[in-house]
C-alpha cells in the first residue's frame, strides 16, 4: 500500500515532516503548501514534489491520503478538521490547537468520519525516553512516586517578534510550547492527573501576552506527583526527565544538537540505601525520533490500528493546559519583583 502525502507548513517542523515522509517506503510526498512562496518551492524542489501556496489544495488533492499540518496553531485546528472532513487522516503538530475547545474539535471530526488523528508528541520516540518508559513498565523501578523535569530554552534576538509571542496565533506562550510535551510524557509514565497547579512568569521576554515560563505540579488519584518547568529563559539549552520510584530511579538528559548528548542514566536503590548503583547508556548518532514517529503514523493507517498518540492524548494534555492557565491568577512580570 502507498499512501499520498501532503504537508501543509514548510517550515523548520513541517520539513522535517517531510523529510520523514520522503523517505518512508510506504509514502509518496505529493504536494508541500506554505504561504510563503519560496519556501514551500525550495522544499517541493528538494523533494521532488509540488509546491502551493493555498493549504485547501492540499485537502482537496484526490492522490492525497494523510496530511501533516504543521502550521502556527491557530491554523492547526481549521486545517485539520477540514482535512478530516475529506477522508484525510492527520498528523497534527503539537500543541492539538490552542485550547481543549480547539482539540476536542479535531478529535471529535476524526472519529465523525473515521480517520486517523495524531499528534505530534515526538518526544514520546526519542530512544531514551522510549527505554525509560520500559523500564517502568516492567516494574524494575517498583511503584512509581514521582517526575521531576526541566526544558527550555533561551529564545533567539527578535523572538518575541514572532508568532510565539502572539496570544491570538499562539494561544499561549511556553506552556504550550514546550511545556505540552513535559505534560504529555507525565501522562504516559504515570496516567491522568486529578490534580493541577500552575504558576507562570514573563520576566525577560517581553511580549505582553504570554508567558516565558510555566511551573507546573499535578497529582493523581494515587498520590504520585509530576513536577515540571518549562521555561524561555534557560540560556543553555536543557532537557531533563527523571523518573523515581520504590526501588530506584530513571534519568533523562539531553535530547541531541543544543540540548546535549541524549543520555539514560537507571540508579538502583541498595537494600541498605545510600547511594544508588548507576548505569548510564549514551545515544550518539543521528537522531531517528522523527523517521520513528512517522512511521508510527504510517503503520497505523496502512494496518488499520492506531497511533501511539492518539487525538484523545491531545484534549487530555489541552485539558491539563486550559487548567493550568484557568487557575494561574496572573502571570507574574519582572516589575513585581524586587531588584537587587
Amino acid at each position: 500500500m502507498t499512501v499520498g502525502i501532503g504537508v501543509v507548513g514548510a517550515g523548520l517542523m513541517g520539513s522535517r515532516r517531510a523529510r520523514s515522509a520522503a523517505r518512508e517506503p510506504h509514502c509518496q510526498l505529493r504536494v508541500v503548501a506554505d504561504i510563503l512562496e519560496p519556501r514551500a518551492q525550495e522544499l517541493a524542489q528538494e523533494l521532488g514534489c509540488r509546491s502551493v501556496t493555498d493549504w485547501r489544495d492540499v485537502v482537496a488533492d484526490p492522490g492525497v491520503d494523510a496530511i501533516a499540518v504543521s502550521t502556527v496553531n491557530a491554523s492547526l485546528a481549521p486545517i485539520t478538521i477540514a482535512a478530516l472532513a475529506e477522508g484525510k487522516h492527520v498528523l497534527c503538530e503539537k500543541p492539538l490547537g490552542r485550547n481543549r475547545l480547539e482539540a476536542t474539535a479535531m478529535a471529535t471530526a476524526a472519529a465523525r468520519h473515521r480517520r486517523i488523528l495524531k499528534v505530534g508528541f515526538t518526544l514520546r520516540f526519542h530512544r531514551a525516553i522510549r527505554q525509560a518508559r520500559a523500564i517502568c513498565e516492567r516494574g524494575d523501578l517498583g511503584p512509581l512516586f514521582y517526575i521531576r523535569a526541566v526544558y527550555g530554552h533561551g529564545g533567539r534576538p527578535g523572538y518575541t517578534a514572532e508568532w510565539r509571542g502572539s496570544r491570538e496565533q499562539s494561544g499561549g506562550g511556553e506552556l504550550l510550547d514546550q511545556g505540552v510535551h513535559l505534560l504529555d510524557l507525565s501522562r504516559w509514565f504515570l496516567g491522568d492527573f486529578t490534580q493541577v497547579f500552575g504558576s507562570l512568569g514573563r520576566w525577560f521576554w517581553e511580549t505582553g501576552e504570554v508567558e516565558d515560563n510555566a511551573f507546573v505540579v499535578l497529582g493523581t488519584p494515587h498520590g504520585q506527583i509530576a513536577s515540571l518547568h518549562a521555561s524561555w529563559t534557560q540560556w543553555r539549552n536543557r532537557f531533563l526527565f527523571e523518573v523515581t520510584g520504590r526501588d530506584g530511579f530513571v534519568t533523562v538528559e539531553g535530547l541531541g544538537g543544543s540540548y546535549g548528548v541524549e543520555t539514560l542514566t537507571i540508579g538502583r536503590r541498595r537494600p541498605e540505601s545510600g547511594p544508588p548503583a548507576e548505569d548510564t547508556v549514551r545515544f550518539d548518532g543521528p537522531d531517528p525520533s522523527w523517521d520513528d514517529d512517522w512511521a508510527d503514523f504510517i503503520d497505523a493507517i496502512v494496518s488499520g490500528g492506531h497511533p501511539a498518540v492518539t487525538g484523545d492524548d491531545g484534549v487530555a494534555v489541552m485539558g491539563l493546559v486550559d487548567a493550568i492557565y484557568e487557575g494561574s491568577s496572573a502571570v507574574r512580570t519582572l516589575g513585581s519583583i524586587p531588584q537587587a
